[in-house]
């Protein structure tokens, strides 16, 4: 199933089903899980006021093949801003709670010129991080991702950085902020590269801040992530991340707390 064909699910108030091919674990990938909620969230908001931010707190696994039921409450609606929280129940018990801010635009004196892309390979340079049912997350079969940065997954080589090229498989209609959410998510936590074999590892906490306005993109683009650790231990990783258009136009920033086990 497309994600256009999950997005269109929510948008008709529909209990949405969310299929294993979209399976990262024993969960549904956080990416699409945040963007279906952003999705239900942003048709609560007046017109003009896109999604500035967004904190997600992945409380449980949100199951696949099971109804997830989605929740919001406008918190307030102001002059510019609007706050909105949404969360996913299944079987009665949250699994996933955002807050969403999203603002029209002000007037301001303040003007600063996002910074610029990394430099990276070109995308047919870079090796692909392939789908391989059983050893590669399930969701992979619907997004590409192909390696510019940093050092593969369980390979004990460690390294600050982590990242490169990503799109969907199967380009959608448009490229909406739910699709931005839904890829600024895919790659893997940059804290891997330090283990020496496979292990347990999930995001616990992740904020997005998307930019307007927004680069053109169109639905076939690639766009370019890069991912920074921060620090370390005790079984837990921060990161921060950018994500550019292929001409280096600033798109997005994520920061991620991310449990590991191993």
């Amino acid at each position: 199933m497309r994600i256009d064909e999950l997005l269109e699910g929510v948008r008709q108030g529909l209990a949405v089903v969310i299929p294993a091919s979209w399976g990262q674990g024993r969960a549904s990938f956080g990416g699409v899980v945040a963007a279906l909620t952003y999705e239900v969230v942003a048709s609560r908001v007046a017109p003009g006021r896109p999604v500035r931010a967004m904190q997600v707190s992945f409380v449980g696994p949100v199951e696949a093949d099971v109804p997830a039921v989605f929740e919001v409450e406008v918190l307030r609606e102001g002059k510019a801003a609007s706050q909105v929280t949404g969360r996913i129940v299944q079987n009665g018990e949250p699994r996933l709670v955002c807050l969403a801010s999203f603002g029209g635009d002000r007037d301001s004196a303040v003007q600063v010129t996002p910074i610029e892309g990394p430099v990276a390979k070109p995308v047919e340079e870079c090796p692909e991080l392939p789908y391989i049912k059983g050893v590669t997350p399930e969701f992979t079969q619907h997004i590409e991702m192909r390696w510019a940065f940093g050092n593969m997954p369980f390979s004990g080589k460690g390294g600050r950085e982590m990242g490169g090229w990503m799109q969907f498989r199967e380009a959608p209609d448009a490229m909406t902020d739910a699709h931005i959410i839904a890829l600024a998510d895919a790659w893997p936590p940059a804290i891997l590269p330090y283990l020496k074999g496979p292990a347990p590892a999930s995001s616990l906490s992740w904020n997005l801040e998307i930019i307007h306005p927004r680069p053109v993109i169109a639905p076939g683009d690639w766009l370019l992530y890069r991912a920074t650790v921060d620090q370390a231990g005790s079984g837990y990783g921060h990161t921060h991340a950018g994500i550019w258009t292929a001409s280096g136009e600033l798109v997005a920033l994520s920061r991620q707390a991310v449990t590991v086990f191993g």
